[in-house]
């Protein structure tokens, strides 16, 4: 009867741990937009869900090792937010599910076989930054259609 609380403790379930990583700094929106989404369905982090956090701030050189430890320490998914960490985590495993967030075509990247039927372990959402683009100037072009030029400040990494 005394070690009954100790058998207990000791056969329940693991604790699911996601390993979030980001190519850049902390973004507080983004984290409590995750965060909501996931109460939402039942999920609070540190009651019954542990979220590991890596930035690699603009170091895409570090996401390799940073990817490997997630998949080292058998985390329960890698949600990987940026076309470096999706690639990086897309090379490191087969196995680890990933869901993803990016703004190019996971198809043309072959992190996945098909938007309808990903397979394998990886699955996500595509911004399709890239095909609106040229919608977004159409757009901008039926609403002021005065305007002559256009300034567009990209990322280029």
């Amino acid at each position: 009867m005394v070690a009954w609380p100790l058998v207990a403790r000791a056969q329940q379930p693991r604790m699911p741990v996601i390993g979030f990583i980001s190519g850049t700094w902390p973004d507080a929106e983004r984290l409590r937009a995750l965060r909501q989404g996931l109460k939402e369905t039942g999920y609070i982090e540190g009651e019954n869900l542990i979220i590991s956090y890596s930035w690699a701030e603009g170091h895409v050189e570090r996401l390799p090792a940073m990817i490997a430890e997630l998949v080292r320490r058998q985390v329960t998914v890698i949600v990987p937010v940026g076309t470096p960490p999706t690639l990086a985590a897309a090379t490191a495993t087969k196995t680890v599910p990933i869901t993803f967030v990016i703004g190019e075509d996971p198809v043309k990247l072959g992190i996945v076989a098909s938007l309808s039927r990903p397979g394998g372990n990886a699955t996500g959402i595509n911004l399709i930054n890239v095909e609106l683009a040229a919608k977004r100037l159409e757009l901008l072009r039926e609403l002021l259609p005065e305007t002559t030029r256009v300034a567009v400040l990209v990322n280029p990494s």
